[in-house]
């Protein structure tokens, strides 16, 4: 005969030690119990123990109960670590929403008609007493039958295991593996750590109900390079997921250019049993907390690391009488929480204050918050949990409670849990708490299944459930693995290959307050499956850093900074992190902060004097604006003046002696050659173009060639002239316009095809000298081809060398007319000034080259005017008596 179906649960709480308290807490879901007869489930009186231990009571959500899920929650109760300082033992009172999410799921479950008609869940819990051997011992005990008989009933007895939620921790977890594979039992585990840790093969029984942690070694990475911080300091548990975490992130770190600074393990729990290591590890690790160089400490630890990590610090203030406020960023992974027992309720939190933290992403469920929110102290059917928990929380105590209350006052029942702070319990749904919610979503969906597949239910609930073979839970597997659902946050809840749900990890920022309170503030997320370089997403507008900080960037650096003009120069004897802070080299800047090496300016830049940004080179040319172009052009236009002015008095007075004498008209040629000698010194002059840097060069040598040839026409002149006086000479057949014309004309003409060979091969053309100067940008014209150039310049060179030595040897020649002495002093001034121009042009650069080219030009042209027309025109000008045909040949005689 078929009973009727309620629903029930027990706890059973076991002592580890006679000194020591821990709570077995054990999540423990659906099993069928019949009932034989419809009458209530007797009360099942407390075992008797020992006044120091805890005896929560029974956590009852109904009657009879159709389906149990086992689970573990680890450390809602735990030793502290201090023991012998304290004679009681702590409860994590933020755990207890592991507690809470699990009953909220099941009774969500219950209600809703849609999933598992006709069927109810249960559960029983246990804790695992972070101990390998206890957590054997109990994994045994959910496999096999109670040894207690209650006739007649079934209550709460009957072991038909469907699933287990267990553990938070990877050793729990891995040591309920062991067991729990061979009976093909499925297991949730709710904690986040690497698969190596456990045997994931293809026998075992393990699902993932977090992501996996790995991702959050290359989240630690980029929040590492975001921030700039390479010296960073390394916390680990000395256990093997501890040592998993160092060996691959000690490998990413040197992959990415980062330095651990120290790395100190420290044992899963901490005890004051060797005093002597107490204090070496209170001392090794205040000795790093005041490393001044390390402001980056990331920590690897289980749930209650930080817990213990505080008391360590406080005992270490207490002891040299000082609570010292260290700045540093704290970076924690997925399984470390900000937790305090209800002991260290008023322990100062500041330590940690600005800590980042990767933690398990959770959904929004305001359903999960009204439903703390309603929980009162005095409704605790069930719930041997509450009261405990509430004592600790609140700090108060319940009137014949029959536990040893802390509090110095009565709780009232009317406390609030949102009155709590974070650090004691949260009311929204922390990562752990979620994985559990969607853990029992996914077992009792994947029954929801498994009996939609046309099993006889009727039949099934008229067989002895223990031993009905089609609801056995290895059959619970083929629908766990497939299934997928929305849970009621939205979120798609599904098994990969590795039978782990997929996701990522909320970044999470805390900040304390002065009343040892903490704010957790979202700041970002770690996406795995983005792409590579972009998995971490991070608002650091939100984040809010140590108060020793002054909100201003931390910098964690083996050494400082080094500043923009100054490059990194990396010492054998030191670290790769570590570096020499060097000045840039002459010519290079660099402009970032840590440069590598330093780099040169573009070509139109040039480095400032902090060599620290590139400025703009001023573009630099002669032009008849600046005072050196205006006093060359002035000296210009005036030498024009004073050869016109000459042109014009010797055409005035052409038909005088003195302008007759020595060919009039080779006279009027130099004085106009003289005068293009002036003018073309203005093409140097204004910016170089492709046109003005054709011409002035060519013009420059065939003007200057004309005037040369002039004067050695002139002497050449005087020469033939005196030796045609001689009676009977030849010479007199070269006296004449004829040759002075010849040799005006072949000179010149010579030049003439020079220049037109060069322009033809290697012509002139502008450009840009940007190496020449360190802050001017040379606008010049190249001269194309360099030896044309002196080829030209030594031509005219070669005719004013002529012309000297032929003016030298007929400057004594008697003759009132010979100007040979005019013309021997004019080719020495001119021979001296492009002599000393060679060496001073070759030594210059830019426009002052520019300058030295247009000065020679106007002082040896000046030169011939002077030395050759002063005399002359002093005598026109001055003494007209002198200049006559008798009074010359009078002087003569």
């Amino acid at each position: 005969m078929v009973g009727e179906i309620h629903w029930c649960g027990l706890i059973c709480w076991r002592p580890l030690l006679e000194d020591v308290l821990i709570a077995d807490v054990l999540f423990i879901l659906m099993f069928p119990v019949i009932k034989m007869k419809t009458l209530k489930c007797p009360e099942v009186d407390p075992f008797p123990i020992p006044h120091k231990w805890y005896q929560p009571g029974d956590l009852l959500i109904g009657g009879m109960t159709s389906q149990i899920i086992y689970a573990f929650s680890e450390h809602l109760f735990y030793e502290h670590p201090f023991q012998e300082l304290y004679e009681f033992s702590d409860v994590i009172t933020k755990f207890y929403q592991h507690v809470l999410s699990l009953a909220f799921a099941v009774k969500e479950i219950n209600k809703n008609e849609q999933i598992l008609p006709n069927v109810t869940l249960g559960f029983h819990i246990h804790d695992s007493y972070n101990n390998p051997k206890m957590t054997y011992r109990t994994t045994m005990d959910l496999l096999f039958k109670s040894d207690r008989f209650l006739p007649n009933y079934k209550c709460g007895l009957q072991k038909n295991l469907l699933a287990i939620i267990g553990g938070l921790g990877s050793d729990t977890s891995s040591h309920m593996e062991e067991i729990v594979k061979f009976y093909k039992i499925p297991q949730l585990t709710y904690g986040s750590f690497p698969l190596e840790e456990i045997d994931s093969c293809q026998s075992s029984s393990l699902y993932f109900m977090a992501p996996n942690e790995v991702p959050q070694y290359i989240g630690i990475i980029r929040l590492l390079q975001r921030f700039g911080w390479k010296w960073i300091g390394l916390f680990a548990a000395d256990t093997e997921s501890g040592e998993h975490f160092l060996q691959k992130l000690e490998h990413l770190f040197f992959q990415q250019g980062i330095c651990l600074a120290f790395t100190q393990r420290f044992p899963k729990l901490l005890r004051l049993d060797d005093l002597g290591k107490f204090n070496d590890i209170m001392f090794n690790f205040y000795t790093h907390f005041t490393d001044v160089k390390t402001n980056t400490y990331i920590i690897y630890g289980e749930s209650f690391t930080l817990a213990w990590l505080t008391a360590l610090k406080s005992v270490w203030d207490a002891a040299n009488q000082g609570n010292a406020t260290l700045s540093k960023v704290w970076i924690t992974t997925s399984q470390i929480d900000f937790i305090l027992p209800g002991s260290q309720r008023d322990w100062n939190l500041q330590f940690y204050d600005g800590a980042i933290s990767f933690q398990i992403h959770s959904g929004e469920n305001q359903e999960f918050k009204e439903f703390l929110q309603s929980i009162k102290p005095y409704s605790t059917h069930g719930d041997g949990f509450r009261k405990h928990f509430w004592e600790h929380a609140f700090d108060c105590f319940f009137p014949n409670s029959g536990l040893s209350s802390l509090g110095s006052q009565e709780c009232t029942g009317e406390e609030g849990l949102g009155n709590l702070p974070e650090s004691l319990f949260q009311l929204q749904i922390t990562g752990h708490s979620y994985s559990i919610y969607n853990g029992v979503y996914a077992v009792a969906l994947s029954l929801h299944s498994m009996l939609s597949k046309g099993f006889n239910l009727k039949k099934i609930l008229a067989d002895k459930i223990a031993e009905s073979p089609e609801l056995q839970s290895f059959k619970l597997h083929q629908f766990l693995q497939v299934i997928s659902f929305n849970n009621a946050a939205g979120q798609g809840i599904s098994f990969n290959e590795k039978r782990e749900v997929a996701g990522g990890f909320s970044i999470i920022n805390m900040i304390t307050f002065p009343n040892m309170s903490i704010r957790t503030v979202k700041v970002g997320k770690l996406d795995p499956d983005a792409s590579y370089g972009n998995e971490l997403i991070i608002n650091e507008n939100l984040i809010e850093w140590h108060k020793g900080f002054n909100q201003v960037l931390p910098v964690s650096l083996c050494n400082e900074y080094c500043h923009p003009g100054y490059w990194k120069r990396k010492s054998e004897e030191k670290s790769f992190c570590c570096y020499d802070c060097v000045p840039c080299q002459q010519g290079k800047i660099s402009s970032k902060i840590d440069t590598e090496d330093c780099f040169k300016c573009p070509e139109d830049q040039y480095p400032n004097k902090d060599r620290d940004q590139c400025l703009n080179k001023t573009m630099s040319f002669l032009s008849f604006e600046e005072p050196s172009g205006i006093s060359l052009t002035s000296a210009a236009v005036s030498f024009s003046l004073m050869t016109i002015c000459v042109l014009g008095i010797f055409l005035k007075r052409r038909d005088t002696p003195i302008v007759k004498a020595n060919n009039r008209d080779l006279t009027y040629t130099l004085l106009i050659a003289l005068l293009l000698c002036f003018f073309c010194s203005l093409l140097f002059f204004s910016q170089p173009g492709k046109l003005n840097c054709l011409l002035r060069q060519p013009a420059f040598g065939i003007i200057f060639s004309a005037a040369i040839s002039c004067v050695l026409a002139k002497t050449i002149t005087v020469v033939i002239a005196f030796m045609a006086t001689k009676p009977h000479s030849s010479m007199r057949k070269w006296l004449g316009k004829k040759l002075s014309l010849s040799i005006v004309l072949s000179c010149s003409f010579f030049q003439a095809g020079l220049c037109i060979l060069w322009l033809v091969t290697f012509p002139p053309y502008p450009e840009l000298d940007m190496q020449s100067l360190k802050e001017i940008m040379i606008l010049q014209c190249n001269e194309g081809s360099i030896f044309m150039f002196y080829c030209v310049l030594g031509y005219l060179g070669f005719l004013a060398i002529a012309s000297f030595i032929v003016a030298f040897l007929a400057r004594n020649l008697p003759d009132s007319f010979n100007e040979a002495k005019f013309i021997t002093f004019s080719m020495l001034v001119f021979c001296s000034v492009w002599i000393s121009f060679v060496p001073t042009y070759v030594s210059t650069k830019g426009k002052t080259m520019v300058a030295v080219e247009i000065f020679s030009i106007l002082s040896s042209s000046a030169g011939l005017l002077g030395c050759i027309f002063f005399p002359k025109c002093f005598i026109i000008v001055f003494r007209p008596e002198l200049n006559s045909r008798h009074q010359l040949i009078k002087q003569n005689n």
